[in-house]
């Protein structure tokens, strides 16, 4: 979600951003503060409660970050990387680089998120207290943010998945069946079911009681209904691929080319009669860089005669590499968190073998479709299918 964001600082090696989402969000958000409070404080100028309005909403997104951060310091603690934060329609998420390996680390990451707005509502609380009605805009502000502070604190321990409660359930689920994967599944029907419910009370609300609540509370299943889905789907792909290694995946008979072709002999020698759209180039064995069908596209057609392949080529230096034994589900988080589509398999200069996003696709439908276990052993077969365009990530 970073690519689509506004970057706005970076704290501990995690970036923050903003998505373009979030703009719809504070804009409703600051308007219907900012109408609160010309209700609650009619004696306010027109300049105040829009101040008042500003603030309170910067501050609010603000607590949904220092949620995040919660979530991600912990994270941090028990040696999980984490990507990126970013703040969207819906709140804020945590990129964290990959699942825990115990049930008690799910349960303090997820944990840490509530108890922190906990705090933020206790905090927030406080000083809307001792405010009082002398500092009559910093009661308003801290009053409204204690408030919400704690709702967002209670909904997340909702027991469905991806919510914190989810994330709790989850862990409980797992430290009772020792299964990581069956415990996400049962969490994301949980997760399922409470995104139904919040749609089907949304659209009710919408009908008999406030049209723009019940409109929102329906958008919220929808999300929690898709991400759901979408976590069953990734705990899925996670445990297909558990077990395989580069070697049992790449491909051994990758096409290698000259880098002193030039391009209008690659395209007619070889993009246009394999219909390849990645090559790596060698002098021998050794891997000199790797060229794709973008990076020849991005040459003007009439100099393709003049460029060679290795003025065209990324060099080994700027290329992402993995050894050979290197866990599958490892390549993967580096091509998805580097927007890639191949990576070379080098030992030493050596180039052994390539794994491509497409072909990782085609190895995974047929363990599912087969509903083989984890394991090496699978992907002769897979590797003789006919190339396919590349897939983004």
């Amino acid at each position: 979600m970073i690519g689509q964001s506004l970057k706005l600082t970076t704290i501990r090696g995690i970036e923050v951003g903003i998505h373009y989402s979030w703009f719809i969000i504070f804009f409703l958000l600051t308007f219907s503060l900012t109408a609160r409070f010309a209700s609650e404080h009619s004696h306010w100028t027109m300049a105040e409660h829009y101040a008042v309005g500003i603030a309170t909403s910067l501050l609010f997104f603000a607590s949904i970050l220092l949620h995040e951060l919660a979530h991600s310091f912990v994270a941090l603690a028990k040696g999980l990387p984490v990507r990126a934060i970013t703040l969207f329609v819906f709140g804020g998420v945590a990129q964290i680089g990959r699942e825990p390996d115990r049930p008690i680390t799910e349960f303090q990451i997820a944990i840490a998120g509530p108890i922190a707005s906990a705090l933020l509502a206790l905090g927030f609380g406080s000083v809307a207290y001792l405010a009082g009605d002398r500092f009559e805009y910093l009661a308003a502000l801290a009053g409204w943010l204690s408030s919400i502070n704690l709702v967002l604190a209670l909904f997340n321990l909702v027991p469905g998945f991806p919510l914190d409660g989810g994330r709790i359930f989850r862990a409980l689920l797992w430290h009772v069946t020792g299964n990581l994967t069956r415990a996400t599944r049962i969490a994301a029907r949980a997760g399922q079911t409470v995104g139904y419910t919040f749609i089907i009370f949304g659209i009710w609300t919408s009908f008999t009681i406030a049209w723009f609540s019940g409109l929102w509370l329906a958008f919220i299943g929808w999300f929690l209904l898709n991400a759901a889905q979408e976590s069953v789907v990734q705990v899925s792909v996670r445990s297909a691929l558990t077990g395989l290694t580069t070697e049992d995946v790449m491909a051994r008979d990758c096409p290698a080319v000259s880098g002193r072709m030039s391009l209008v002999e690659l395209v007619q020698e070889q993009i246009l009669k394999t219909g390849q759209r990645c090559f790596v180039v060698t002098d021998g064995s050794r891997l000199e860089g790797l060229v794709t069908l973008h990076q020849v596209k991005a040459v003007p057609q009439d100099q393709w005669s003049r460029i060679s392949v290795s003025e065209a080529m990324t060099p080994p230096s700027q290329l992402r590499r993995v050894a050979p034994g290197t866990p599958i589900l490892e390549v993967l988080q580096v091509m998805e968190r580097e927007d890639i589509n191949q990576v070379p398999v080098v030992a030493g200069d050596r180039l052994v073998g390539m794994i491509t996003r497409d072909h990782l696709l085609r190895v995974l439908a047929a363990k599912v479709e087969l509903e083989l276990p984890a394991g090496p052993g699978l992907i002769q077969e897979s590797g003789d299918l006919p190339p396919r365009s590349k897939v983004a990530s």
